[in-house]
């Protein structure tokens, strides 16, 4: 009986994976394996879909024809950008003639309008969403602190807070389009109305959480930190760098986080009401182009959306976790 006990101990030893081993092939199928089997049953479900779906333009657009229009955007952004240093060769070419001509002659280099691809575009969102988001967080942060440390202050800017936040960002664009129209009138702008336009909207969206959840991090600091900063008699500003910012970080970050989601999706929406340049307005001209690739572009277009959503809230929680102190509060 010994004996039968001891070889079945030493199979088991001989086929038992190490504890290391053990913990990797459960962190694999926990955080690759599961998404994977999630992502591949929602491509199935889209391919069976997307196969019963007839639209004017033909099918809903499955996987397969998505990926299509992946690779020919990538074309059509390489085959812009051939004929854009096409373009300023022509014209270094030509100004070379007219200096050999004339020595006196000073050559003029023309900038390349042709039309934006959509990688153009995506940075042209990307850039336009984080210029609108640093400004708030630049105007939000200090305000939501000035109020979560004032209890008058906060009575008196708590109904405006309350009035304003429900508006819907896009009620904004037409007031922020007018305004930039009437005050922005150089003759030489160093940035166009349409990027101010997108984004000075953008910012009026990321206010408000902003302002909200700093104030209420703020405010909901414990009561033993602020006793301790008052028995070292903390200057203002060193209560504010030393037990503050640091106690309300994760209140601070949830609003960031926030604001950005919201941003990116007032983004889009904006750039397809007021047709400015991005991926909003990528959207609405090939909705409105109506050819037989049109379905499968917007398509494309919805996926790069989405995740550039999804990295961007990654981003920001990786960034929380770097300046936080409490690593649990960025765990989500």
């Amino acid at each position: 009986m010994s004996s039968t006990t001891s070889l079945i101990k030493k199979v088991e030893e001989q086929f038992e994976l190490p504890n290391a081993a053990q913990e990797f092939i459960k962190k694999s199928v926990q955080y690759v394996g599961i998404p994977m089997l999630g992502i591949l049953v929602f491509l199935f479900l889209w391919s069976v879909a997307a196969k019963n779906i007839d639209t004017s333009l033909g099918k809903f657009p499955g996987p397969s024809v998505v990926m299509e229009q992946f690779g020919s955007l990538y074309e059509e952004h390489q085959a812009s950008r051939e004929k854009e240093e096409a373009f300023y060769e022509r014209q270094e070419a030509r100004n070379a003639k007219r200096m050999e001509a004339d020595p006196d002659y000073v050559p003029k280099i023309r900038a390349y309008t042709g039309k934006e691809t959509f990688l153009d575009q995506i940075f042209t969102s990307l850039i336009t969403v984080m210029s609108g988001f640093l400004l708030a967080a630049i105007i939000a942060i200090p305000l939501g602190i000035a109020i979560g440390l004032n209890k008058t202050l906060n009575t008196a800017v708590n109904p405006i807070i309350q009035i304003f936040k429900p508006v819907s960002p896009l009620a904004w664009l037409p007031l922020v389009t007018m305004v930039v129209s009437a005050l922005y009138t150089s003759s030489d702008p160093l940035v166009a109305k349409s990027f101010l336009n997108s984004m000075i909207t953008v910012t009026l969206c990321c206010l408000w959480p902003m302002v909200i959840n700093t104030s209420v991090g703020v405010a909901s600091i414990d009561s033993d930190l602020v006793n301790v900063s008052r028995v070292l008699r903390l200057p203002a500003i060193k209560h504010v760098q030393k037990i503050v910012l640091p106690a309300s970080i994760p209140m601070i970050f949830t609003g960031m986080r926030l604001s950005l989601g919201i941003a990116w999706m007032v983004l889009i929406a904006a750039e397809m009401l007021a047709q400015n340049p991005g991926l909003g307005k990528f959207v609405w001209d090939e909705f409105q182009n109506g050819s037989s690739d049109s379905l499968g572009r917007i398509m494309a277009a919805v996926i790069v959306i989405g995740f550039i959503g999804f990295l961007l809230d990654r981003a920001m929680l990786q960034i929380q976790r770097i300046v936080s102190w409490d690593k649990s509060s960025a765990s989500r």
